[in-house]
């Protein structure tokens, strides 16, 4: 069925805050393993991963890209993640369908705030990880220090596996703490392109015995590696207990255990850009990372016809019944380009397979193995590969595409509500059509990107994850469709809150237009949800209760009714005309959360209620309850790291001052001070030309979301003067 076992497959990522060095390091990957036989350079827009014209242009990742390379008998599915905050739906999508990732490290900046939450994000997907530290060449570098942030910020139990030999631009190779051995890497080898291209030594890398400089040290740290070890796996510490110390394959085997099992982070150092210890990483990830095969029963719902049957487990077996899940569409002028994970069973070319998520059924055309922007065919497909396909009509992101006489739903990834919408429009009358359509295949390709139009303006709304996403995603109508489109001011998604709330407040809702009635009689509270806590931002999720509507805080509906005044499924039709009621509050129209709204009391009619009646009753009573309550803007919240030069401290902190932001603390390394501090997001527009100005062009700055916050009432009032 397949050529490759299922226990020799890696499906990974690169994760990574950006300029971390996850696309040099993919290239590097590319080189060693032979797929590529010549190094790729982002600086000079000759990567593999970044195709796209834009990438290239903007030397960042924009778009998660996908290679396969073959390393020691092993293949490896490789998704290059965007490191930018605004791309974090790309690197969702991704987690959703890999079972192991590389997370990488600066070694002189350690853990930073994108860095920490990709790593958040493959918690919740449950990803299995190892850590690179990358540029152990630059100045500053500092492997103990890089270790102790991963300790310290991401509360993980830190495996170190390797000693570096050499500091910064002197750093020249690692001693292997498992196998107590030295691997070094000549100046030649950084340089000139011609290494090896296995793990056994031959070319790129020099197998000698540990320098006696640093015996004592390596000894010392394998110690201190077999006692942490032997603390968190129960056969390790049976060893050591026994002989004081562990085995070389014992130690390999714990090691594996505790990466799948997110006990522990095995740590390993380099320098992708020099092409020093990749080879070594390579070699990790095939020691500990897991297979399709050691990755639990993919969980899905069964479906007979249109109804939901429960909850059904595939096992990664190609003779299973097929299922797999589409996490990526390229849309393009010849036709749709749909990457998929398939789960279990096999694909293959021209089958037909069913579209669980949209009930219709798809033809697969061709089958494709992926490197980045070039594909080779291949016959078909089965469990555990990660491929792309030509000929699907329909299918999107998250969609299920399953046997159809074994439908399955598998879980799709989540897609965050956008943030920032500018007003887009055709520059000519003759392009309002190809507009839409440019539109349309940009939701297509991005679902975290939406298109509405302004009811009152009759304005295209395009709202995104950000500036950056918004500005790239206009960019690629007029590079792609060759479009002149007209951009207007960034807004942000503001929300409205209850401040204080009502009490008792009845409403009864009574239609008599001949024939049957409507009669509906309640009585709501409504409240502020409380925060857990305590502080002005409302993070992002945190309400609880029956469900979240517009976003943070949530949303919570409950019922105190007795007697049966009210029945059952009357009650939820209260709350389902309340949920109606949250699309736009009194203040500016804008989606209100953050509330809890309690039913008291109520009535009925024997023959004039109806479920109708009482979601129109919820609709209005909460819409009056809203009038009537001291209602608060929120408006977005991101934290930004600014990095600048010590004598440009004074002027940024000033700046941020004036844009409201709310300093947390700052850290000073050699040379510069990175500065944190939470922004409103409406004031950050236009922050990098000023951050660049005001620091002489050498300070950066990174941002990501942190929830909302009460807009000051002069904020407002000027606003809305605007």
């Amino acid at each position: 069925m397949r050529t490759t076992p299922l226990t020799t497959v890696r499906n990974l990522g690169i994760l990574a805050h950006v300029d971390a060095g996850k696309t040099t390091l993919t290239e590097r990957v590319l080189y060693a393993t032979g797929t590529t036989h010549k190094r790729g350079e982002v600086h000079d827009g000759t990567t593999v991963t970044d195709y796209d014209p834009q990438e290239r242009d903007r030397g960042i990742t924009i778009f998660a890209a996908a290679v396969s390379c073959t390393w020691n008998e092993h293949r490896i599915n490789l998704i290059d993640t965007p490191g930018h905050v605004d791309f974090a739906d790309e690197v969702e999508r991704s987690l959703r369908v890999l079972d192991g990732a590389v997370a990488v490290f600066d070694a002189v900046a350690g853990v930073e705030p994108q860095s920490e939450s990709v790593w958040r994000q493959a918690d919740r997907h449950g990803v299995p990880r190892i850590a690179f530290v990358n540029k152990m060449d630059r100045v500053g570098a500092d492997l103990d220090a890089a270790v102790a942030s991963l300790r310290d910020r991401l509360h993980v139990v830190p495996l170190v596996v390797q000693l570096p030999i050499g500091r910064e631009d002197g750093f020249t190779g690692v001693v292997d703490l498992v196998r107590m051995r030295a691997l070094l890497w000549s100046a030649a080898a950084g340089t000139s392109g011609s290494g090896a291209v296995s793990g056994s030594g031959s070319g790129a890398f020099e197998v000698a015995a540990v320098p006696d400089a640093l015996r004592e040290e390596a000894l010392r740290r394998r110690r201190l590696l077999d006692e942490r070890v032997a603390e968190l796996h129960p056969a390790a510490l049976e060893e050591y207990c026994a002989t004081s110390t562990l085995s070389t394959s014992t130690l390999i085997a714990a090691l594996r255990e505790l990466t799948r099992g997110g006990e522990g982070v095995v740590v390993l150092c380099g320098s992708a850009y020099r092409n020093r210890a990749v080879e070594p990483l390579l070699d990790a990830v095939v020691d500990y990372l897991p297979s399709p095969a050691d990755m639990p029963p993919v969980r899905g719902t069964a479906l007979h016809g249109a109804r939901a049957e429960g909850v059904e487990e595939r096992v990664a077996d190609p003779a299973a019944p097929f299922a797999a899940l589409a996490f990526k569409v390229n849309a393009t002028a010849t036709g749709r380009l749909t990457c998929l994970r398939v789960y279990s069973g096999t694909m293959r070319k021209g089958e037909t397979v069913l579209d669980a998520t949209a009930g219709r059924t798809e033809r697969i055309g061709r089958i494709l193995r992926v490197q980045a922007d070039r594909h080779a065919e291949v016959e078909q497909a089965v469990a555990g590969d990660i491929v792309a396909v030509v000929g699907l009509k329909s299918t999107r992101a998250g969609t299920t595409l399953c046997a159809p006489d074994a439908p399955l739903v598998l879980e799709p990834p989540t897609v965050a509500a956008p943030v920032v919408s500018v007003a887009v429009e055709a520059g000519t009358r003759a392009d309002i059509g190809r507009l839409s359509s440019a539109l349309a295949r940009l939701v297509e390709e991005d679902p975290s990107l939406a298109v509405r139009t302004d009811p009152e303006t009759g304005q295209t709304v395009l709202s995104g994850m950000g500036e950056l996403h918004l500005e790239v995603a206009v960019e690629k109508i007029r590079l792609s469709h060759g479009l002149r489109v007209e951009v207007g001011r960034p807004r942000v998604a503001y929300r409205e809150t209850v401040a204080r709330g009502v009490s008792g407040l009845v409403y009864r809702h009574v239609k008599q237009d001949g024939g049957a009635g409507q009669f509906a009689h309640v009585v709501i509270d409504v409240a502020p949800l409380d925060g857990d806590d305590g502080d002005s931002v409302i993070r992002d999720g945190s309400g609880t209760g029956t469900g979240g509507s517009g976003g943070a805080g949530g949303f919570v509906f409950r019922s105190v009714v007795v007697g049966g005044r009210v029945p059952q499924e009357f009650v939820r039709a209260v709350e389902a005309g309340c949920r109606d009621a949250l699309a736009e509050g009194p203040l500016g129209g804008h989606p209100v959360t953050g509330l809890r709204v309690t039913l008291t009391d109520g009535a009925t009619h024997s023959k004039d209620s109806s479920e109708m009646a009482f979601r129109a009753a919820g609709r209005f009573a909460l819409r009056a309850a809203l009038r009537a309550a001291t209602m608060e803007l929120l408006e977005p919240v991101v934290e930004v790291v600014v990095t600048v030069p010590d004598e440009a401290v004074g002027g940024v902190l000033g700046d941020l001052a004036a844009r409201r932001g709310r300093v947390a603390g700052s850290t000073t390394r050699t040379g510069s001070t990175s500065i944190t501090a939470a922004v409103p997001l409406a004031e950050l527009f236009g922050y990098a030309s000023r951050l660049r100005s005001r620091s002489q062009g050498r300070g950066t700055f990174t941002s990501r979301p942190v929830g909302y916050a009460p807009v000051p009432a002069t904020v407002y009032a000027r606003g809305t003067s605007d």
